[in-house]
């Protein structure tokens, strides 16, 4: 019998890919509405499928392109940066174009860190992070948040250590729907740039926003583009998570650094793909709003049937993204009762240990996939499941 060549690698102390693991158990239960994986329900616009149209019979498509983006793309995202996030990459800043905001998370991990190096992450934290984290050799450092999903900034000065490279937000928040006050903001900028820290803002959801709720860009503020990592993408906003296209801003020091990551990984952001996405920065984000005004409509509605399940579901307020994040009053792990909503009434969710919660019975509802006509039947489910199996 011939031997194998396997052994232990990094690769074993990684989570698995929690959507995949959810997705299977969707297909063995044909009908399951999913309330998992955080998409759209809409896609791009008509503008972007015409761009790549054109773009086919153009021989500059074929062929590679530049590490950092095409120019025109990268000249405008650099005004959108400008004119929506206050972020002005003139003040010692670069941009790069990657395949989705995920990549972009990577590159800059593998740009700032060693093996052993220590990065921070607020709890309940995006699964992605901490797996790319891990992959880099790295460990990740869990701090808790508080009652809100608001990260705690006396825990975040607690743990950093001679090995801490960064701390990472995400506001408005996957999984949690938290969107972080300006003040805290602030402070974690404060924070990072006097312990010599980078912060790293994934503001993948900037546009999804709610009521009185504000995304605020740290690398806006004073003094933080020397410290401040940028995390954008246009797969929600734009509908477009299937072009693989984000883009993110760095200090410009990091720029050696990144331009190895980008060659080994990727060489150059799919052309095709960056046609499309200059065409929906062209159209803008009042494309996005009118579909957000109707998410914040769908919100609504699932925030007040779960609030309705009283003390089962434990509700905090979800200002932003497309994702609320219950507890609930059961001794059942949260996988368990993932698998048991989707075989048992065919509603399917994210556990909540997929993203750090060990503390109790957490998952993260998505309702972006949502639309009017298939909320109530979605969110009844749901909420049908939650009595019969912990009511």
């Amino acid at each position: 019998m011939q031997n194998t060549i396997r052994s232990a690698t990094r690769m074993d102390g990684v989570q698995a890919p929690i959507i995949p693991v959810v997705g299977d158990i969707i297909r063995q239960v044909p009908g399951t509405i999913s309330l998992g994986q955080g998409i759209v329900h809409y896609g791009p616009p008509p503008q972007a499928a015409n761009a790549v149209r054109n773009a086919l019979g153009d021989a500059a498509t074929h062929e590679y392109s530049g590490g950092t983006g095409q120019p025109e793309l990268v000249a405008r995202i650099a005004a959108k940066l400008a004119a929506e996030n206050g972020i002005d990459v003139a003040r010692g800043a670069a941009i790069m174009v990657t395949a989705g905001a995920n990549m972009a998370f990577m590159h800059a991990v593998l740009a700032i860190s060693e093996p052993g190096d220590e990065i921070i992450l607020p709890v309940p934290f995006y699964f992605n992070h901490e797996m790319a984290i891990q992959m880099a050799g790295c460990r990740a450092v869990t701090v808790p948040t508080d009652e809100r999903y608001h990260p705690d900034l006396d825990a975040l000065a607690r743990a950093v250590t001679h090995r801490t490279r960064a701390i990472v937000t995400i506001s408005p928040n996957n999984p949690t729907g938290a969107v972080f006050p300006e003040p805290v903001l602030r402070a974690v900028s404060v924070l990072c740039r006097d312990r010599g820290l980078y912060h790293i803002s994934d503001e993948t959801y900037e546009y999804f926003t709610y009521g009185a709720a504000r995304h605020l860009s740290p690398g806006s503020l004073p003094a933080a583009a020397a410290h401040t990592i940028s995390i954008f993408s246009l797969s929600k906003a734009y509908g477009m998570a299937g072009w693989r296209i984000g883009y993110f801003v760095y200090p410009d020091d990091l720029t050696a650094a990144m331009l190895k990551i980008q060659d080994t990984i990727l060489i150059c952001p799919t052309v095709v793909a960056e046609r499309a996405a200059l065409a929906a920065l062209d159209v803008g984000r009042t494309y996005c709003d009118h579909h957000v005004r109707e998410l914040g409509t769908i919100r609504q509605i699932v925030l007040e049937a779960l609030s309705g399940l009283g003390p089962v579901c434990d509700v905090p307020p979800a200002e932003g993204a497309m994702y609320c994040f219950p507890k609930i009053a059961t001794t059942m792990d949260a996988m368990t009762l993932a698998e048991r909503l989707i075989r048992e009434h065919k509603v399917a969710v994210t556990p909540g240990s997929a993203f750090g919660m060990a503390d109790g019975c957490y998952f993260r509802v998505a309702f972006g996939a949502l639309q009017r006509e298939t909320v109530a039947e979605g969110i009844g489910r749901l909420v049908g499941g939650l009595r019969a199996i912990c009511g």
